[in-house]
């Protein structure tokens, strides 16, 4: 009878488990010392071996001649496991029992010692479906067990199992199988059957999985079946319905060429092939993450892909820059992330292509704005007293004093021995001096600084080995002062107030809080240039930004830029109080004691 490859292939052995390397370790070495817990628990997502481990684990506690924490699977005990015949060792599904009553009857059969192994082993295989009263009841049985009682548990929701139970257990947490571990064990798999099958193909098959070693089992076995003993990466993508790694290059190399035509016909053929076009953005995001990766040589064990793919993976990752693929990848996140909410979802993907193809064109755009722009700097007039009729320009004023030499003052002038004079295209230029250093002026306090990187003097040996100096005469280029025109045209306290109202119908949706302020401030001329205005709140007068445009807009309306605005602070009018009619009659009483001695007569009373 035919058996399925999952089941045929199923570990007999810690050894034999694909993946899992930091559990099985763990758990042979304490068969080997005799360090058996009373109370396991295996979590993970599914096909990753936790039923696969607890089958070897009961056998290697119970096993006549264990090697290596391993079970032997020749003695009487391990043949009877396999077999079935040794009922020493439960296994139960929780998905279907778990109520009170299923515990009750553990519980009951706990108390009978085992048959023919030295413990009895209960694995209870998706324990997170028991109810509450039935984790409640199992409490008791898992804290305290006989001796020879071993408890497995398996599960794929940790978080749903009470705490109580965890914190008794040994917890073993299987992770996801890898796709280099699941296409290396289909390899072998594939070796065993005699059946030849292309590493592209086992790669995918292995991506199919998620990480599932159950589920890659089980597409090996539907493609055996499919395709005979020759398997090929074309059957896999045609049976399996998943799409070619060439669309996606094809389509990078079209986005980088800027080809919209041919973008729009590679994205109708995979329309017309029946491929989700959600499905293909998210493909296409996967692809440009592994060109990413393709950049660094470092990275590139991080693509679950073939070694052939990798390199050409590698290959295109050099035509694109980092800044595309970041952009592009931002681009595809966002595109899956908005495509359920869009109404026609095929526009949206293209869309999305589009703006791809034009990402190099905003980075240039970029780099332009943010360069930064060249300034031209002044070039002062150089002077010396050697050739009088020779004059130089420099790029900045210099003035640096030597040792043993004289420091000139910005506008002073001496005569040389040699001189050292930088001209256009030359780095020095040597001029000697046949007159004598005298009368030089000294520096004065405020001389100008030198200057960085610019050429300093030079101490010069002339022919009667006499020290010479180069005299810079460069005068600091002056920042233009900017002069305001005077306008003192003269304006009424109509005008005035024309003007202010102005600003306000001009402002009063930028800046409500500061036109409220001043709306009613009743400008006056006090003098010729001084305008007075009333506030009753002097947080006003400290917005700068506002008093400033104010100011500006009264100097534009009126022509006028001759006056200041100066604040005048008024008190708030006290708001009315209301009285009571108690109140009123203490305050009538008060002002005339009349008022009270006619109550007093008259017996009148308050009805307060």
């Amino acid at each position: 009878m035919y058996q399925v490859l999952y089941r045929k292939y199923r570990p007999k052995v810690f050894s034999d488990v694909v993946g899992q390397e930091h559990i099985t370790s763990t758990l042979s070495k304490e068969i080997e010392t005799g360090k058996i817990s009373h109370a396991y628990l295996f979590t993970g997502s599914r096909g990753t071996g936790k039923t696969t481990c607890a089958k070897i684990l009961s056998k290697a506690v119970n096993c006549l001649n264990p090697i290596d924490g391993n079970p032997c699977n020749e003695c009487e005990i391990c043949k009877g496991l396999d077999s079935g015949a040794i009922l020493d060792v439960v296994e139960i599904d929780a998905a279907s029992n778990n109520g009170v009553e299923n515990i009750r009857d553990i519980r009951d059969e706990i108390n009978f010692t085992p048959a023919s192994c030295k413990y009895r082993v209960y694995i209870i295989d998706e324990v997170h479906m028991l109810s509450s009263s039935a984790f409640n009841a199992f409490l008791k049985t898992l804290e305290e067990p006989p001796a020879y009682a071993k408890f497995i548990l398996a599960t794929t929701e940790k978080h749903k199992i009470i705490p109580t139970i965890l914190s008794r257990c040994q917890i073993f947490d299987f992770k996801r199988i890898t796709v280099d571990d699941i296409s290396k064990h289909l390899q072998n798999v594939a070796l065993k059957e005699g059946v030849t099958a292309e590493e592209e193909a086992l790669n995918i098959v292995a991506q199919k999985a998620d990480g599932a070693l159950r589920d890659a089992l089980s597409i090996f076995d539907q493609m055996v079946s499919f395709s005979g003993k020759n398997i090929t990466y074309k059957d896999v993508i045609t049976n399996l319905n998943v799409l070619d790694y060439e669309y996606y290059f094809r389509m990078v190399d079209y986005i980088l060429n800027k080809d919209n035509n041919s973008i729009l016909l590679l994205l109708n053929n995979v329309v017309e092939n029946g491929f989700d076009i959600q499905y293909f953005i998210q493909g296409l995001a996967s692809h440009l993450r592994n060109l990413l990766l393709g950049k660094d040589e470092k990275l590139t064990d991080l693509m679950e892909v073939s070694r052939q793919l990798k390199v050409r993976y590698s290959e295109q990752a050099q035509k694109c820059s980092q800044y595309f693929l970041l952009k592009s990848l931002d681009l595809a996140n966002q595109c899956d992330l908005n495509f359920r909410n869009s109404n026609n979802k095929r526009l949206h993907l293209e869309i999305c292509l589009m703006k791809m193809c034009y990402v190099e064109g905003q980075q240039t755009m970029v780099n332009r704005q943010q360069a930064p722009q060249p300034q031209p700097q002044p070039q002062p007039q150089v002077q010396t007293q050697a050739r009088p009729q020779m004059q130089q320009q420099i790029p900045t004023p210099v003035q640096q004093p030597m040792a043993n030499v004289q420091q000139p003052t910005a506008n002073s002038q001496q005569p040389m021995a040699n001189s050292q004079q930088p001209m256009a295209n030359v780095q020095q230029l040597m001029v000697n001096s046949q007159q004598p250093m005298a009368n030089s002026q000294q520096p004065t306090a405020n001389s100008q600084q030198p200057t960085a990187n610019v050429q300093q003097p030079t101490v010069v040996r002339g022919r009667l080995g006499r020290p010479g100096t180069i005299s810079i005469t460069a005068e600091e280029p002056k920042k233009e002062e900017v002069v305001e025109e005077v306008w003192n045209n003269a304006f009424t306290q109509e005008q005035l107030t024309v003007a202010w109202n102005s600003f306000v119908e001009k402002y009063q949706n930028a800046s409500p809080v500061f036109v409220a302020g001043i709306k009613n401030a009743e400008p006056t001329m006090t003098s010729p240039s001084i305008v007075t205005f009333k506030i009753d709140n002097v947080l006003v007068v400290k917005d700068q930004n506002n008093m400033y445009a104010l100011h500006e807009h009264l100097k534009n309306a009126l022509h006028n830029n001759q006056f200041t605005l100066k604040e005048v602070v008024v008190e708030r009018p006290k708001e009315a109080v209301l009285y009571t009619d108690k109140q009123k009659f203490e305050k009538m009483a008060g002002d005339n004691p009349n008022v009270a001695a006619i109550k007093e007569t008259l017996g009148l009373h308050l009805d307060i």
